[in-house]
């Protein structure tokens, strides 16, 4: 399954949101962002399970930031769309909503946004709402998708 994941305040806080990763002062100078615990693990346990992985997010940051963020904890994954190229897919689709994850053949969209729920079931596509607060957020993840296979 091709799974994407969104990144402000889902994989990475935008406040104290949830606990995150250590991350060292160095890496903080570099402009490494903060993610999530418990993160790599489930990616890796993902990937382990035959799963793809994606970030899809409405950041304007550029792919070699986010890129340099994943690295850095040891993440790779297969795709990264940004605002710039989903504003431009979007467009030329004709499709009025934030995220549209089928338009990059994703299977299943991670965020944190009441918003995308409600453009989930107006444009048919699976998406699965993560609060920030919720503290067994990998096993809700897991255990949604085992329910998906």
């Amino acid at each position: 399954m091709n799974i994407s994941f969104d990144l402000d305040s889902t994989l990475i806080p935008c406040g104290n949101e949830f606990e995150t990763e250590y991350r060292s002062v160095i890496a903080k100078l570099l402009g490494v962002e903060e993610l999530r615990k418990g993160t790599k693990e489930l990616i890796f346990q993902l990937q382990k399970r035959g799963h793809t992985i994606h970030i899809y997010t409405t950041s304007f940051r550029t792919k070699n930031k986010i890129r340099k963020t994943l690295k850095y904890y040891g993440i790779k994954v297969n795709t990264i769309i940004n605002q710039k190229e989903n504003q431009y897919v979007l467009r030329s689709k004709n499709i009025d909503a934030s995220k549209y994850p089928k338009a990059f053949n994703f299977d299943l969209h991670i965020d944190d946004s009441k918003g995308v729920a409600i453009e989930a079931k107006k444009y048919n596509f699976e998406t699965l709402i993560i609060k920030p607060s919720d503290k067994n957020w990998v096993e809700t993840i897991k255990k949604n998708i085992k329910n998906l296979n």
